[in-house]
């Protein structure tokens, strides 16, 4: 694969999803790692994707389990929907989201295919949510997928490794650490 064909795409790195503790005790070490992560693709030519959940105070785009609890989350123009701070990612695109997965409609598969890509390194928040429900619906679009492992978090670790190594084991998307991830974007 060529350099075009491979992307980073970095989920929901906003400041809404570190207001919860189980969170807030990875922000440093993540942000490290999506910025190390961001540069590597850079260099070896690859875009770099980010989608962020931004959802409206009228209710419209709330999903059902915020409706029945009767609060919104990551309002747009929000200090929640904002990006981490100390976040450099330079992205390619940005997308608004409004559920779990990237591809639920943001034009995301559309965009990939018109930008040449076929693999997905995938990194952000959280590993039982958004990254495994952008995970699951990459394979049905007919997307390669590879997990960045220091660059993802969870709020719960057990559930959300367990979900990714199931995702792994079922449709062959790899999980990988710093130096495969430098092979892979063509800077070893």
């Amino acid at each position: 694969m060529t350099a075009t064909s491979t992307a980073v795409l970095f989920i929901d790195m906003q400041e809404g999803f570190f207001e919860f503790p189980d969170l807030a005790d990875h922000r440093e070490l993540l942000v490290g790692e999506a910025n190390w992560l961001a540069a590597v693709a850079r260099s070896g030519g690859h875009r770099v994707y980010v989608a962020n959940t931004v959802h409206q105070p009228d209710r419209s785009t709330w999903t059902l389990k915020m409706l029945e609890d009767g609060q919104g989350f990551n309002f747009e123009g929000s200090q929640q929907a904002e990006p981490l701070d100390g976040l450099d990612l330079r992205p390619t695109a940005v997308l608004a989201k409004t559920r779990d997965s990237a591809f639920f409609g943001t034009g995301l598969a559309e965009r990939l295919r018109a930008d040449g890509i076929r693999r997905l390194v995938l990194a952000g928040v959280t590993a039982e949510s958004c990254v495994s429900a952008t995970g699951r619906d990459a394979f049905a679009h007919d997307f390669e997928v590879v997990y960045a492992r220091l660059a993802i978090a969870s709020s719960d670790a057990d559930r959300g490794w367990r979900d990714l190594d199931n995702l792994s084991a079922d449709f062959r998307q790899q999980i990988l650490d710093r130096p495969d991830l430098q092979r892979l974007l063509g800077c070893a």
